[in-house]
Order: C-alpha cells, then structure tokens, then sequence
C-alpha cells in the first residue's frame, strides 16, 4: 500500500486544508459559518481535523484508513478515487476534514456516512456516480453522495453532487449545527433532503449553494427547529422546489428561482415559512409565507448578497475550486455499466453544446427533462430500431400531488423539451399511466421549445401522447393514443408519421397542426374525430391514408380545419369536409408551415 505524506499542522490551521487562495469569484472561507460555526454540543464550532495532521491520499485504502481512524486528520484527496464495491460508502469518524487537494479531486460511484458523528468538514470534492441505473426513485439501494444520521457539527462546503443513488444529500435523523454551502447539486432526481424523525431539533443552514436540472428535494426540509435557507440558486427542477414539511420552520431570503414550479412550499399545517427578498422567474406556482418560522439573527450574524445578483455570484463561486473536467462531445448511456453514464437524464446534463448522446437498447425508467439552456443536442437510440430503447415512467397530468394540485401536463410528461435545437431519433417514448385509475392527459412527450425534431421515434400513451406547446417536426414517428393524441397550443408538424388511434377520440385537438404524407389507422368501431376546437385550433390532414375509423364529419367545433388529397377508406370529399385549394396548399407543405426554420438534413 502506498504510503502517504504527513504534515503535521497546528489546530488552529484549518487553512492549510485550503487547496488554493480564494478569489472574487471562488469564495473560500477558513472557518466554518451558520449553524455549523457555533459553540453547541460540547463542540467549540466545526474544525474538523485540524487539531491533527495533514495527510494526502489518492486510493481508498489510505482514505478509508484515516477517515475512520479515532483520531483528528486532515485528508487531501488527490485527483478521482473510484469506490469499490459500487455504492460503497465510508463511515467517517469524529473530527475528520476531507478536503479536495486542487482540481479533479472526485469520489466516484460512492460516498460518506456520517453515522452519531461529530466535527466533520467535506470540502472541494466531486462526489458523482452511484446512480443504480433503472432505479429513477432511488428505492432499491440508499447510495447517497453524503448521508449524515445523528450527527452534529457538520460543514459541507464547495463541493459537487451529481448522479448518486438515491439523494445527493440527506440531513437525517435529528443531525444538527449543519452548514451547507457553495456547493453545486445537479442532474440527479432527489437533490437535498433533511429529516426522516417526528423530533423538532434540526438546524441547518444553506446558503449559496446551486440546485440544477433536478426533480425533487430542492431542499426538502423536515421537522427542522430552525432552517436558513439563503442566496441560493434553484434552476430548472421538474417537480417543486423548496418545500418545508411537518412542524418544520424555515426561512427563506434573498434566493433566485428560475425555472422552478411551486419554488416555495409548505406542506403541512404546522410548517412555518418566512420569505423575503426572493426572486421568482419564469417560476409558477407556490410561494408560501405562512408562521413567524424563527429569526437567524439571533442565532448568528450573516451578510445577504442582492437576490437578483445571485446567479451570477453562485455561478462563479460554487462548486469545488478550480473547475472540473470538462464533458465529451459524444456520450453514451447504458444500463450494464459500459456508457458514461446509467440515465439519460444525466447524460443530458452533463452534455456540452452540440453533444451526441447514444442510448444503448433497454428499458430506462425516469422522467427526462431536456432543460431549457441545452440547446444542439442529439439523443438517438444506439440500434436506430425505437423498439430498443424505451424511456418510460407513469404520471398523470390529473394526478393530485402530495402537496395539493395536480401536476398538469408539462409536470406529468415523460420526456420534456424545454430547450432549443434538439433531436431525437429511433427511442421510444412512453407514458405507461394506466388511464383506468383517472381520467385526463398522461403525455409521453411534452415539447417547450423551438426547433424540436424527431425522426424515427414511438410516442406511446393513450390521453394526449403528444404535448405541443413549442415548434416541433416529427418526421416517420410512431404516435399512438386516444383523446387527444396531440393536443397544447404550440405548432406541430406530423411528416410520413403513423398515428393510431387505440379508441374513440381525437387526433389532434387545439393549436397549429399539419399532418402529412401520414397514415391514420384505428379500429372502425371506435370513431375519431380529426381535430376539436380549443387554443386557436388550425388542423390541416393532407397527402394522407385515412382508415375506417375516420368520421364521416370528422372536425368538431370551431376551427381552421382543412384537408387535402387524402386517400383510403376514411378520406371523402363532402360538405362537412373542408378541402384546400391547389393555391391554398401551397401555404401548408411542411417548410412552410414551419416558418423560418431550416430543417435538419435528411428530412
């Protein structure tokens, strides 16, 4: 075994733990503030292991060996150290700092355990990559980057949380005197959880901390005696953003929510929230202010940054010192460990501009959202055969969330599109919702952006398969459904596509829609309508083969309906059947329906 260096340091050098001077722009403090500065428990503030020596590792052996040693230690860990067995996690003992010596230094495919432990610093570390790959809601194996029970006088500081196994962070079991600060928690379902007991003890300061492109947890915060929660940046999350829940007192101030539904939340009857100074943009939903919560002043003094300078104050600042390394052009996912990564909501993350990522074939089981700053991508399906790669997951737009409403469309889709300029080819996307349970959409896709394409790709649902609320061109696409197969208020163009309908319904209903060179096909029972009024509805069903299913008067209410030179069964010229010109038709071939966008080539 290696044998690593050891440098004695004074206890009253905790900077020497410091891997590089602080700037402007990466703010790096010597001592722990918030909750975690203060003389409580027995514990004169949070030191971690600077009452001992210094030493430098880059293997497990060496960093398991001291984090778990009775005595007080300063850890550097140098450049990536690879956890084994897969979702290993350390235990570390009382008055330990784990301290990232430099760039690149990451814990990959596992994490800490701070179990009944005390005066722990974890700073300037990549912890990243413990994701069970299928296992979206993390409920098969508990493989959390940092997971404290009981714990007190904690700080976790600069550092980087992504693609673990369950939570990024999870403050459990009556931990108290944490700070949490300048860290980045990203592309992940859960990011930040704090309770899991009835007892009203916790406390816990957050500040300047990046929440991005996650689901759930942003922070979720229960039962806590007095949780601080400020300058923080929340963006892009799917589900909710920071939600207080139990007898739990929160205070949130001077934070930017941008991309965010429901940013502020108080679940329960009891939960208290005080917010001030916030900024919600572009973030709907619930902003809770309800109790008097507590004052942090009288607990610790504390400077606020401007809330609308926040973005750019935590964008520079946090995260580990240094930067990291940078993601490749091409990725790819897979479930059997041989891509980059386990999700594609991960890859999707970490992807660059104008980045590839390839799925190989299996059955991936998340939500994915294409957030609104990733633009140029590509997702394709390794095989280009859709049959074998399935995204799926089952949520209803109806489907009353645990904290009241319902999710609506956007919330509810499988696979969302929010950003411009993406692709996706030979997947199959599906909502698996089984509509016998509730009525109403369960989207497979919902698109939110502009200049969304797809070519080769399975839409599978049954109520509104297919949100429109962006640009999109679906070029030979399989969707399938019944109400509503494609519904919202955005523009979508159906080229050589099949659409089958599963029952009586509606195939497209609300906004601009052309269908062309396509094939409608359904069960001659199960009559559908073509297009239903509803957000300035324009339909327009050209060049196609029509089965039996067709109506005879197949537009419902009133709307901009049309056809033009159908074919088959389902196709008539009548009264009640609207046809386009040769001159009109002209003004509704696909380029120009599309309006200002050069299509990608091949289509």
């Amino acid at each position: 075994m290696k044998r690593p260096t050891l440098l004695v340091v004074l206890a009253v050098a905790l900077t020497a733990a410091v891997p590089s001077p602080a700037t402007a722009d990466t703010p790096w403090s010597g001592r722990a503030d918030g909750f975690a500065g203060l003389s409580a428990l027995g514990v004169d503030g949070t030191t971690g292991g600077a009452a001992g020596p210094t030493v430098t590792v880059d293997n497990q052996a060496d960093l398991e060996r001291y984090a778990t040693a009775a005595e007080p230690y300063v850890i550097k860990v140098r450049g990536p150290i690879r956890l084994e067995p897969y979702g290993k996690e350390i235990a570390v003992a009382s008055d330990k700092s784990i301290v990232g010596e430099g760039a690149g230094a990451e814990i990959v495919q596992g994490g800490f355990f701070l179990n009944q432990v005390h005066n722990v610093i974890i700073r300037n570390l990549t912890i990243r990559d413990s994701y069970v790959a299928g296992d979206w809601d993390g409920k098969s194996k508990d493989y959390d980057g940092v997971q404290m029970d009981g714990a007190h006088h904690v700080w976790i500081d600069h550092n980087h949380f992504t693609r673990t196994g369950d939570g990024l962070l999870d403050i459990r079991k009556d931990s108290d005197y944490v700070t949490v600060s300048w860290n980045v928690f990203s592309d992940h379902n859960k990011a930040v959880g704090v309770g899991w007991t009835p007892n009203v003890v916790t406390k816990v300061t957050m500040h300047h901390n990046w929440i991005r492109g996650t689901h759930q947890r942003n922070a979720s915060i229960d039962n806590t005696l007095a949780a601080h929660w400020y300058n923080n940046y929340v963006q892009d999350t799917a589900m909710y953003g920071t939600m207080i829940r139990g007898s739990g007192k929160l205070v949130v101030e001077n934070s930017y929510y941008r991309s965010v539904p429901d940013p502020i939340v108080a679940k329960d009857p009891a939960s208290q929230v005080v917010q001030r100074g916030n900024v919600f943009d572009g973030s709907e939903g619930r902003t809770d202010n309800v109790g008097a919560a507590f004052d942090p002043s009288a607990y610790y003094a504390y400077t606020l940054d401007p809330a609308d300078r926040v973005p750019a104050i935590v964008g520079r600042g946090a995260g580990p010192l240094g930067g990291e390394r940078p993601a490749p052009q091409r990725i790819i996912v897979a479930l059997d460990g041989t891509g980059d990564f386990g999700s594609v909501q991960a890859a999707v993350g970490a992807a660059p501009r104008g980045a590839v990522i390839t799925v190989k074939p299996g059955v991936y089981r998340e939500m994915v959202r294409v957030w609104a700053g990733r633009r140029d991508l590509t997702i394709k399906g390794a095989t280009g055969d859709p049959d074998d790669v399935v995204i799926t997951y089952e949520l209803p737009a109806n489907g009353q969330k645990f904290y009241g409403g319902t999710w609506g469309p956007a919330g509810s889709a499988t696979f969302g599109v929010l950003g411009n300029d993406i692709t996706v080819e030979g997947v199959t996307l599906r909502n698996a919702y089984d509509e016998s349970l509730a009525a109403g959409p369960a989207p497979a896709v919902q698109t939110a952006g502009d200049r969304i394409t797809f070519k080769g790709t399975r839409f599978l649902g049954n109520e509104g398969t297919y949100q429109a609320d962006g640009r999109a061109y679906l070029r030979d696409c399989y969707v399938e459904g019944d109400v509503d197969i494609v519904r919202g208020p955005g523009t979508a163009v159906l080229d050589r596509c099949v659409i089958k309908s599963l029952g009586a319904g509606t195939v497209a209903a609300g906004g601009s829609v052309l269908i062309a060179g396509s094939r409608l096909e359904g069960d001659v029972a199960k009559a559908v309508a073509l297009g239903r009024s509803g957000d300035g509805a324009q339909v327009v069903v050209r060049d196609s083969w029509l089965g039996t299913h067709v109506k005879d008067d197949p537009w419902e209410g009133e709307g901009r309906f049309a056809e033009y030179r159908n074919t088959g069964p389902g196709a008539a010229v009548t009264a009640d059947r609207p046809q386009l010109t040769d001159d009109e038709a002209r003004a509704y071939t696909v380029r120009t329906f599309l309006r200002n966008w050069t299509l990608p080539s091949g289509t």
